[in-house]
C-alpha cells in the first residue's frame, strides 16, 4: 500500500535518505514499497539496489507535478513500463511542456499505472476543471487515490460521481515524513526553494503534515471504513516489480556491445587499426610488442570492451580530422592498443605500465579513458557524439548542502540580517550567546547537510547506452542544452553504464594556437612538426635544459612554484623523471611523508636501504615508495595477498568512489588479516596501510602521469623553439597557474617587446611578431571594452584596412564616447602620434553631441552626423555654424580655441594600464615611492641567494602568488612566490607565527627579511618579517593622491600590531624603525 513515497532526492521537498526509508520499512515489517520522487528518478536505482538487503521488494515511479500542483502518481509495473514512463516524462520535461492532467493511454498500455489524487478528481466530477478531461471515465490502469483522512468525504461523495468509480478507488497514503522534525525540515526546504521567508511561505507550496510513514496496522485502522482501498493498493503494488538493468548474456556492461555489426567485425577493425598504428608508433617493432598486442586484444574481447575502444578511437579520429588536439589519459593509457589506435600518446612498453591496472579478469568496469580537448573544441566533440551515436546523454552530479550554504540559505529564510549570517558562516560566534533564530539555523543546517540541493552536470561524463537511454531513467535539460540523465556516476556504474570522459583544458588551446601562429609565419617549419612525435621531444636538448632549470612557466602541469621546486630537487631532465614527478607532487604523497622519502632516496642511493625489502622489490623504480595508483594494487596483491579483484576494490575505494560500501570494508579487513597471515608484523602492516590510505585518493595512475608528461613535453618544445608564439598563445588562452600579468612577464624575459593593444594591429587576441620580437596584447584584456566594440574594430579593419586617424576610426567604427575613451587611455591610438590628452580632447569634441545624449546610434554607440570637417587644419575647438534647418537666425559664431600643449605626467601610461589591463607594462618597481626604492636597492637578488645560505637577508619581490596550507597541528602557514628586480623567481616560506603577524596584503611589491635556506639545490627564504612597499600616488589624481578603483597604494599596508619582542630593526611602523636591509 506504499505507492507514493518520497526521498530527499525530491529536491528541496523530501527529507529522508534511501537508507532511512528502507530501515523504517524493515523495522515496520513493510515488504513492498514504491519510490515515487517528485519530478525525478535520481534515487531510483540506489533504492532498487539497496532494497533487497532490507527485505523490501521495490517498485518505481514518478510523482508528476507542475510546480507543486500534483497531476498524478505514475507507477511502472515492470522494466518496459519504466522505460515508457521515462521516455514520456523526458519528452515533456526537455521541451518545458506542462504535464497533462491524465497519463496518455499509450504510456499506460506499455505498463504504467496512473493514480490521480481524489481531491483533484472530485473537483473534476463537480465540473471545476473545464480545460481538462479528468471527468471522463477512467481508462486502463487508471486509479483514484484516497488519503486516509479523505475516507469520510469519499464515502459521502461516491454516489454523486461515476458509479464505475468505486472499483478504481485505492489507498494512496503519501509518505514523506517520519516525525515533527522532518516536517519542520520540509518547510524550511520549501522556503529555500521559493526564496521566501518561512513566515511568508504559502501552505500550498508544502506537503501535508499528515504525509507520514505509517506502519501497516496503523494504515489499516485509518482505512477501516473502506478496507477495500487498502486491498486494491496492495494488489497494485504486488503487480509492480523492478530490478537493476542487467547486461545481456556474456556482457559485463550496458554500453554499446559492438561498434560495427558484430564482435568479429569489431576485432577485425581493431586489428587493422593496430597494424596501421604499429607502422606509426613502432617502425622497427619486435616480437614483444606483437605479443603484448595479441594479449591485450584477446582480453579486451573477452571482457567485452572492443566497442568501448573503438568508440574512443572514433571520437579522437574525428578530433584529428578537425584539427583538434587531444590528450588521452587515465588508466586506459596503460594499454598498448590505445597507444596504437592513437587514443593516447603514452608508450606503455617504454614505461613498463602495470597491465593489471589497465584490465584484468576481475575488473568489470572498462579501462578509464579521460580525453582532454581544448576548451574551444570540447563542445563540438560532445555535439559530434550526440550526432554520431544513438542513446547518448550527459551524466549528472548533485550539488549538496554543506555547512556554509546551509547556514546562508536557512539564515535567509529565517530573516537573519546579512552580517549575522556571515558571522555564522565564518564560525565567528559564541554558542552561549546565540539567539533563538541563530540556534535554529545551526540546528537545521546540521540536519540538511549533505542533502542534495540541485542537479548539475558531471564535469566531463557522457553516457552511451546499447539500448534506449530511457531504460535507465528520465532526462532533464540543463543550461548546457543537451539531454542529461538524473543520476550520478556511481549510479551509472550500478546500472552498467560507464561514462566516456570528455574534458576540456586550456593547455591544449595553447599548443593549437601556437602551432597555428607558426604555420601562418612559416608553413614549411610548421609542416615539419608532428606534435605527437614524443621521440623527438624527449631527445631535444633545449627541452631537457628547460626541465633541468625548471624554466617551465606557461607549460602544462610543470609551471607551479611547487612543481618548479620539485623538479630542481629531483634534477629532472628526462621523460621518466617527469612522469614520476607528476605523481609525486600530488597532495597525498606529500601528506604521507612519501614525497620527502622519494626525494631523499632519489638523490642519495644510500637512503634506499631504508625501504621495506618487499616494497623495494615491488617498486624498485620508485625506491619502494608508493607513487602511482597501481602501486596500491601491487602492494595489496603481493604484500598482503589480496586477489586482483579485491585489490582493485581497495584502489577504487581509496579514490573516494566506494569508501562507504561494504565491499571496501571487506577488502580493508582482508588486507590486514592476510598481510599478518603472510608473516608481516602488525605494526608494519598498519604503517603500509597508513601510507596507502593517505595517498591513494590523490595519486595518479602511472599512465595518467605519463599522459600529463606528454602534454608537458609538447608545450616545452614549443616554448623552447617558438617562445614568442607560445607565450602569446598562453596569454590568449587565459589558462595556467598564474595571472596573465606573469605570462606577459615571462614573454618579456624570453626577449619579447610588449606592446599595449593597438587598433591597427590586434583584435580580441594578442598578436606575436617573432621577426621584430614584438608581442602586442589583445583587446580582450582591456577592462570595460565591450565585445561589440572589438568586433566593430576587427570588421572595419578587415573591410577598409588600417585606420588613418582618430576621425577615420570614428567614421568607420562609430564608438561611443566611453568606448573611445578606453581605447585612447589604453594607448590603442598611439599610431596617430598625438598624446592621450590631445586625443581625449579631440574625442570629446567629436562626440560632444553624444555626451549630451542627443546623437544617433550606430555599431557600438553613438556617432555625430558629420565629423570629417571638425578637425580639419589644426587641432582646435570647431566653430558652430547655422545648419539651414529652419533656424531664423544662425547662432553667433564663437571664437576658435587652439589647444595648448598637453603633455602627460610621468607614469600616467602605467597607471592607465594598471587600471585597464590589471597590470602595468613597465616594471612594477618603477611605481614605488623613493623610500621604497631605497629598500629595493638594498635588497639581495635571487641570483645571489645561493652564496648567502644561512644568512639573514632582505629580498624584495613583486608578489606572484601565495599558497596557504596547514601544519600537522592545524596552524596556518604560507608559501610565497615573487619575482625580483631582475625578473627572477623568489620563493619564501612563512611559518605560522610569521604568517599570523605579517600577513600578505594583496598584490604589490614586498620586502621580506629572513634566513636563506637550501634543500636539495632549491634556495629560498624562511621569512621572519614582511612588509608591502608603498606605491606612488596616481599622477592622474595628484591633487588628492587618490588611487583609481582596484589599485591600492600600499600606504595602508601595515602588519598587525607586533608583540613587544618584535621591536628589532626591520620595518616601518609604530614599534620598528625604518626598514634596514
Amino acid at each position: 500500500m506504499y505507492l507514493n513515497t518520497h526521498s530527499r532526492f525530491s529536491l528541496r521537498y523530501g527529507v529522508l535518505s534511501v537508507d532511512d526509508m528502507l530501515s523504517w520499512a524493515q523495522a515496520a515489517g513493510v515488504t513492498r514499497m514504491a519510490l515515487t520522487d517528485v519530478g525525478t528518478t535520481s534515487a531510483n536505482w540506489d533504492f532498487v539496489r539497496r532494497a533487497e538487503r532490507f527485505g523490501v521488494a521495490p517498485a518505481l515511479g514518478i510523482d508528476v507535478r507542475n510546480g507543486n500542483a500534483r497531476r498524478f502518481v505514475a507507477l511502472a509495473r515492470h522494466a518496459a513500463g519504466y522505460e515508457a514512463l521515462c521516455r514520456w516524462y523526458s519528452e515533456l520535461n526537455l521541451a518545458g511542456t506542462p504535464f497533462p492532467a491524465r497519463l496518455p493511454e499509450a504510456v499506460r498500455a506499455a505498463g504504467v499505472a496512473a493514480i490521480y489524487p481524489w481531491s483533484s478528481w472530485r473537483t473534476a466530477c463537480d465540473g471545476g476543471l473545464n480545460d481538462h478531461d479528468e471527468a471522463e471515465a477512467l481508462g486502463t490502469d487508471e486509479w483514484v487515490g484516497v488519503q486516509a483522512w479523505e475516507v469520510p468525504a469519499v464515502r459521502l461523495a461516491r454516489a454523486d460521481c461515476d458509479p464505475t468509480l468505486g472499483p478504481r478507488l485505492l489507498a494512496l497514503s503519501t509518505a514523506t515524513f517520519t516525525c515533527k522534525r522532518d516536517w519542520n525540515t520540509h518547510r524550511l526546504l520549501r522556503a529555500i526553494d521559493h526564496n521566501t521567508l518561512l513566515s511568508r511561505l504559502d501552505a500550498a507550496e508544502c506537503g501535508d503534515p499528515r504525509d507520514c510513514f505509517r506502519a501497516p496496522d496503523e494504515l489499516r485502522k485509518a482505512y477501516a471504513e473502506m478496507p477495500e482501498l487498502v486491498a486494491r493498493a496492495e494488489d497494485l503494488l504486488a503487480g509492480c516489480s523492478m530490478d537493476l538493468p542487467e547486461p545481456p548474456e556474456r556482457c559485463l556492461h550496458n554500453n554499446p556491445h559492438t561498434y560495427t555489426e558484430s564482435e568479429d567485425e569489431d576485432e577485425a577493425l581493431v586489428r587493422a587499426l593496430c597494424a596501421e598504428g604499429l607502422a606509426y608508433r613502432y617502425p622497427d617493432h619486435d616480437d614483444a610488442v606483437l605479443e603484448r598486442m595479441e594479449h591485450e586484444i584477446g582480453l579486451i574481447r573477452k571482457q567485452g570492451f572492443l566497442a568501448y575502444f573503438l568508440i574512443n578511437w572514433d571520437i579522437t579520429s574525428y578530433a584529428r580530422s578537425k584539427g583538434y588536439f587531444h590528450v588521452g589519459r587515465g588508466s586506459g593509457a596503460n594499454s598498448l592498443v590505445a597507444y596504437l589506435l592513437r587514443i593516447t600518446d603514452v608508450d606503455p612498453i617504454e614505461l613498463d605500465l602495470y597491465f593489471e591496472r589497465f584490465l584484468n579478469l576481475y575488473r568489470t568496469n572498462p579501462p578509464d579513458f579521460d580525453i582532454d580537448f581544448s576548451w574551444t573544441d570540447r563542445d563540438d566533440v560532445v555535439a559530434y557524439m550526440f550526432q554520431r551515436f544513438p542513446n547518448v546523454a550527459l551524466l549528472a552530479a548533485y550539488n549538496t548542502f554543506q555547512y556554509r550554504a546551509a547556514v546562508r540559505e536557512l539564515g535567509k529564510v529565517m530573516g537573519l540580517p546579512k552580517n549575522e549570517i556571515d558571522a555564522l558562516c565564518a564560525g565567528k560566534f559564541n554558542p552561549s550567546r546565540l539567539g533563538e533564530m541563530e540556534t535554529v539555523v545551526l540546528k537545521y543546517a546540521a540536519v540538511i547537510r549533505d542533502f542534495p540541493s540541485s542537479l548539475t552536470l558531471h564535469a566531463c561524463g557522457v553516457l552511451i547506452a546499447h539500448d534506449n537511454i530511457h531504460r535507465y531513467g528520465a532526462l532533464f535539460m540543463p543550461p548546457k542544452g543537451l539531454p542529461t540523465v538524473m543520476f550520478d556516476m556511481v549510479v551509472a556504474e550500478d546500472v552498467g553504464l560507464h561514462k566516456f570522459d570528455i574534458l576540456s583544458q586550456r593547455g591544449l588551446g595553447k599548443i593549437k594556437d601556437a602551432l597555428e601562429m607558426v604555420r601562418a609565419r612559416d608553413p614549411k617549419t610548421a609542416a615539419e612538426i608532428d606534435i605527437h612525435d614524443m621521440r623527438r621531444f624527449k631527445a631535444d636538448e633545449g627541452v631537457r635544459a628547460m626541465l633541468r632549470e625548471a624554466r617551465a612557466t606557461g607549460c602544462f602541469y610543470v609551471e607551479s612554484p611547487a612543481m618548479r621546486m620539485l623538479m630542481r630537487k629531483l634534477q629532472v631532465d628526462d621523460y621518466l623523471g617527469l612522469v614520476a614527478a607528476s605523481s609525486v607532487i600530488r597532495p597525498g604523497v606529500a601528506r604521507s611523508g612519501m614525497m620527502q622519502a622519494y626525494i631523499e632516496r632519489h638523490r642519495d642511493p644510500a637512503k634506499r636501504a631504508d625501504a621495506h625489502p618487499v616494497l623495494l622489490h615491488l617498486m624498485p623504480e620508485t625506491y619502494g615508495v608508493m607513487v602511482y595508483q597501481e602501486d596500491v594494487i601491487k602492494v595489496a596483491h603481493r604484500f598482503a595477498g589480496l586477489d586482483l579483484g579485491e585489490a582493485d576494490v581497495l584502489r577504487r575505494g581509496m579514490s573516494g568512489k566506494f569508501r562507504s560500501r561494504e565491499e571496501f570494508d571487506r577488502a580493508r579487513d582482508a588486507f590486514h588479516t592476510k598481510a599478518v597471515t603472510k608473516g608481516h608484523a602488525p605494526d608494519m602492516v598498519r604503517e603500509v596501510w597508513r601510507q596507502m590510505e593517505s595517498f591513494a585518493g590523490y595519486a595518479f595512475a602511472k599512465g595518467h602521469s605519463a599522459s600529463y608528461a606528454v602534454e608537458s613535453y609538447q608545450s616545452l618544445f614549443l616554448k623552447v623553439h617558438f617562445p614568442i608564439e607560445y607565450m602569446c598563445a598562453c596569454i590568449n588562452n587565459f589558462g595556467g597557474f598564474y595571472r596573465t600579468e606573469f605570462y606577459v612577464h615571462e614573454a618579456r624575459m624570453l626577449g619579447a617587446r610588449i606592446e599595449a593593444p593597438c587598433v591597427n594591429t590586434v583584435g580580441a587576441l594578442a598578436v606575436a611578431d617573432p621577426t621584430s620580437q614584438t608581442l602586442t596584447l589583445g583587446f580582450n584584456l582591456v577592462k570595460d571594452l565591450n565585445h561589440a566594440t572589438i568586433a566593430a574594430l576587427e570588421q572595419a579593419r578587415a573591410e577598409g584596412g588600417p585606420f588613418a586617424s582618430l576621425i577615420n576610426l570614428v567614421e568607420r567604427v562609430a564608438p561611443s564616447l566611453e568606448q573611445l575613451t578606453i581605447l585612447i587611455r589604453v594607448g590603442a591610438l598611439r599610431f596617430t602620434g598625438a598624446t592621450k590628452h590631445v586625443l581625449l580632447w579631440e574625442a570629446h569634441f567629436l562626440l560632444a553631441a553624444e555626451a549630451q545624449g542627443t546623437s544617433k546610434t550606430s555599431r557600438t554607440g553613438s556617432s555625430p552626423a558629420h565629423v570629417a570637417e571638425l578637425l580639419a587644419g589644426r587641432r582646435a575647438l570647431p566653430a558652430r555654424t547655422g545648419t539651414g534647418t529652419g533656424e531664423l537666425f544662425a547662432p553667433p559664431k564663437p571664437p576658435t580655441y587652439v589647444l595648448p600643449p598637453l603633455d602627460a605626467a610621468p607614469l600616467t601610461d602605467a597607471f592607465d594600464e594598471w587600471e585597464l589591463l590589471g597590470f602595468p607594462l613597465c616594471s612594477p618597481f618603477l611605481l614605488l615611492t623613493e623610500e621604497a626604492k631605497a629598500i629595493v636597492r638594498g635588497g639581495v637578488l635571487a641570483r645571489d641567494l645561493p652564496d648567502r645560505i644561512g644568512e639573514v637577508v632582505t629580498v624584495v619581490g613583486h608578489l606572484v602568488t601565495v599558497k596557504e596550507t596547514a601544519t600537522a597541528k592545524g596552524e596556518r602557514m604560507c608559501f610565497g612566490c615573487f619575482v625580483d628586480l631582475e625578473g627572477a623567481w623568489l620563493d619564501t616560506v612563512h611559518f605560522p607565527g610569521v604568517a599570523r603577524d605579517f600577513p600578505f596584503r594583496g598584490r604589490g611589491v614586498y620586502a621580506v627579511r629572513g634566513t636563506v635556506s637550501e634543500s636539495f639545490g632549491c634556495v629560498g627564504v624562511d621569512a621572519q618579517r614582511m612588509e608591502r612597499l608603498a606605491t606612488l600616488p596616481d599622477p592622474r589624481y595628484a591633487e588628492n593622491g587618490v588611487m583609481p578603483a582596484g589599485i591600492d597604494s600600499g600606504l595602508s599596508s601595515r602588519r598587525r600590531q607586533p608583540p613587544k619582542s618584535a621591536s628589532a630593526p626591520g620595518f616601518r611602523g609604530t614599534v620598528a624603525p625604518p626598514f634596514v636591509p
